[in-house]
């Protein structure tokens, strides 16, 4: 009896799915249990019908062994019911709470994008006003991007802010900062968190370019596998004893690797390391199926 009640709800629900993928979950979990006591009181009226001889209750298939069947459905489908929509809530509280973090993270980049540029910007407006209107547009790209909140953009999108913020570094350190772009004709067709590679491309100027007196060069890479995209940003490291301009707290690398492995559902990630002189930071991407 249990074996036909629980075929025949998994069927029911198998045939049901499109519709019910349009629901909430809390929703499918109710139409799930309906489907559970429909499926029982069809299971245990088809089997009165057919072993009506060998049934302990051969009166009626409304008999104590049916009411029974139905109330043990009935008391495990609504605890189950409780449970899940209690763990569905605390799952969505967790979300937000996760949204709000991510959410604090980004608005402490800001800043850098502003302080950086329009000193380079008011350096520039007298000696340079094309540069400096460059820029500014430059600025403009990166500031849309900034103030639309976190949301999911085109891979190439990203790729396309990373290499304005780039242009308006290297107006500022000139010959210091080298710039080395490996990347395929055709980007593929991902969606990353906005400004997740740019903050990554900051942190390598702040401690790589900035601080070194000879400056550097960055290069940044895509590779493709069967397993995913990577994307690679190398720096080279500052002389030892060098300390950096001013102080960072990994606000940019601890952003983009929380936004990755929340929209990745941690099959995607940040990593980093130093080997060679030269400091590597690798971002991880899953194709998806």
């Amino acid at each position: 009896m249990i074996q036909w009640i629980s075929l025949s709800a998994l069927g029911a629900l198998y045939l049901l799915r499109r519709p019910l993928s349009r629901l909430s979950p809390s929703w499918i979990a109710n139409v799930t249990l309906l489907v559970l006591v429909l499926s029982t009181l069809l299971v245990c009226t088809a089997s009165w019908w057919l072993l009506r001889d060998l049934w302990p209750e051969s009166a009626s298939p409304w008999q104590p062994a049916l009411l029974r069947f139905t109330g043990i459905i009935l008391t495990f489908g609504l605890l189950a019911v409780v449970a899940f929509q209690n763990h569905w809530r605390l799952r969505q509280l967790a979300l937000r709470v996760k949204q709000a973090e991510l959410e604090a993270l980004q608005a402490r980049i800001r800043p850098h994008f502003l302080f950086n540029t329009l000193n380079t910007g008011a350096a520039m407006v007298h000696n340079n006003p094309s540069g400096a209107e460059h820029l500014l547009l430059d600025l403009a790209d990166l500031f849309r991007a900034a103030l639309a909140g976190p949301q999911e953009i085109p891979l190439e999108e990203e790729l396309a802010l990373s290499r304005r913020y780039l242009e308006i570094e290297a107006l500022r350190f000139g010959d210091r900062m080298r710039i080395s772009w490996q990347l395929p004709a055709a980007i593929p067709p991902l969606r990353v968190p906005s400004l997740s590679i740019q903050p990554l491309v900051e942190n390598a100027i702040h401690h790589g370019i900035e601080p070194s007196p000879e400056g550097g060069e960055i290069c940044l890479r895509l590779t493709q596998s069967e397993r995913g995209i990577s994307i690679t940003i190398e720096n080279d490291l500052a002389p030892s004893g060098t300390r950096p301009l001013r102080n960072g707290h990994n606000v940019g690398l601890e952003s983009a690797r929380a936004r990755i492995h929340a929209m990745t559902g941690g099959a995607g990630g940040v990593a980093t390391r130093s080997e060679n002189g030269r400091h590597i930071t690798i971002v991880t991407l899953p194709i998806p199926p």
